[in-house]
């Protein structure tokens, strides 16, 4: 577990840096610099372009974790990327040809509800492709064990960006117009940048020979495409089906609740980029007593620093709101919500990595359907035909994804006999709901205080609490000794 928490600690840093600039971004910058309409805009073209990615990916991203590791040899590994490296092509090619013939019709269709879309159909898919060949040399490069520098590439690099751009609107540098072209071509540039960092990590012999397994490499790929996409389906088909009803500052409203909700995933998504090829890894080798261990390991930990961060965030959600303008109020709902499902995703620790790294993983293709059209389904219900606004589309997701997690963990401990249990699970389980309950429900009695007519007291609240709670919350985690690489941790920082 050592270069696991040497590489997730250095990628937390990195993703919650990301956080840093995407929650200044998306809390201030974009809700002052930039118009609700086209900061509902963007959300769209983002959110749909990543309905899209996975298509044009062909799951290669994934195929790379699961086969590199099962290769000895250079030939053999060279053979491997070589065939795979350019199958996205096979999809992207077409999908661009047919796509431009069909400009007219595609643009039409979805700028129904709200005309200002169709001028910029085109650049759904131009960062649809450019994100799929990231994703494709990051994992080339999560494979040689080095995650840090793509995840600073992948965390930071559009969000850094995006606020050089909305300086740049809000002092007329850039028309609203040419935000959303330069944004665009921030995408191709750190897809190149991914690009050679991955070629210098390997640099392969290009053939056309194909390694001798290749049709299991196929039927993985379509296995993997299809989930994949019906995964991301119920990640953004959220933002998508928002314009189809209402305005696309609705979408810019709905985007700031999941954003503050989401915020706790970060040591998920840390400690995954080194646990995938890592478990991919151990299952090649059928060591199955370090998958075990892996498992329980990454659920305890990530469920104490994902706890963490859902205490904080659910504690101070209404001051947070309040710093907002009130068009962005009344999201607390929506945010306690994502932030339950992200915290269940954390409890879970490596599951998906050992469904989908193991002879099991065509079980990812029917359940991930099964979720796309559940989550469609029930998003209808809840947001057109009951009304539920935006509350609905968030209570359906949670709905999905409990019960698909549920059905994960059960999968897992049927086909492996092993669950991410262990005896601190319930404590900390335990500790997490006792905190939220107690500093949900009171402030620090603090008066109005202004600065440059910004209100301040909810800042001083928001610190006050988040110090109150962070003591408490550490001093509970050491005492009772929930992590034992935690607990070595402070150990060490004490002497």
């Amino acid at each position: 577990m050592g270069i696991v928490l040497k590489q997730s600690f250095k990628n937390t840093l990195f993703i919650y840096l990301g956080f840093a600039f995407g929650g200044i971004n998306t809390l201030f910058l974009y809700t002052r610099f930039l118009e609700d309409e086209y900061y509902g805009l963007v959300t769209f073209l983002l959110a749909t372009s990543n309905l899209l990615m996975p298509l044009i990916a062909l799951g290669i991203h994934h195929t790379i974790v699961k086969f590199f590791s099962s290769y000895f040899t250079k030939v053999e590994k060279d053979k491997f990327l070589s065939s795979v490296l350019f199958l996205p092509l096979l999809i992207a090619i077409p999908m661009g040809f047919f796509g431009n013939l069909f400009y007219e019709e595609i643009s039409t269709y979805l700028s129904v509800e709200n005309p200002i879309i169709k001028e910029y159909t085109f650049v759904i898919y131009l960062v649809a492709f450019t994100t799929a060949y990231f994703e494709v040399f990051y994992a080339w490069a999560k494979v040689q064990f080095q995650s840090v520098f793509g995840n600073i590439i992948k965390e930071l690099w559009n969000r850094v960006v995006v606020m050089i751009l909305l300086f740049g609107v809000y002092f007329e540098f850039l028309t609203k117009t040419e935000f959303i072209y330069y944004l665009t071509a921030a995408y191709f540039l750190r897809m190149f940048v991914m690009m050679f960092y991955a070629f210098s990590l390997y640099f392969p012999k290009f053939t056309f020979a194909r390694p001798d397994n290749f049709n299991e490499i196929a039927r993985f790929s379509l296995y993997i495409i299809l989930a994949g996409s019906a995964g991301a389906i119920i990640l953004d088909i959220d933002k998508f089906m928002i314009p189809g009803k209402e305005s696309l500052e609705k979408a810019a409203y709905y985007s700031v609740a999941v954003f503050i909700g989401s915020f706790i995933e970060a040591p998920s998504r840390a400690m995954l980029n080194i646990l995938q090829p890592l478990t991919s890894k151990t299952l090649n080798e059928e060591n199955h007593k370090e998958v075990a261990s892996l498992y329980k390991k990454s659920s305890i930990n990530l469920l104490l620093i994902s706890g963490f961060f859902f205490v904080l965030i659910n504690a101070n959600v209404n001051q947070l709101f309040s710093l907002l303008p009130k068009e962005y109020a009344g999201g607390a709902l929506v945010v306690l919500m994502i932030s339950i499902l992200k915290l269940y995703n954390g409890f879970l620790g490596n599951n998906g990595a050992i469904i989908n790294n193991s002879k099991f993983y065509k079980i990812t293709l029917p359940l991930s359907l099964s979720m796309a059209f559940s989550v469609y389904f029930l998003n209808k219900l809840f947001y057109y035909e009951l009304d539920l606004g935006t509350n609905g589309l968030a209570l359906a997701t949670l709905i999905v994804i409990l019960v698909a997690n549920t059905f994960k963990l059960l999968f897992v401990k049927s086909k492996f006999s092993m669950t991410p249990f262990t005896d601190k699970s319930w404590l900390m389980i335990l500790i997490v709901t006792v905190l939220y309950l107690l500093f949900n429900f009171w402030d620090f009695p603090i008066s109005d205080i202004y600065l440059f007519k910004i209100p301040v007291h909810p800042i001083i609240n928001i610190l006050l609490k988040s110090i109150l709670i962070t003591i408490i919350y550490v001093f509970l985690v050491i005492k009772l000794n929930v992590s034992t690489e935690i607990t070595k941790l402070s150990k060490r920082f004490y002497k």
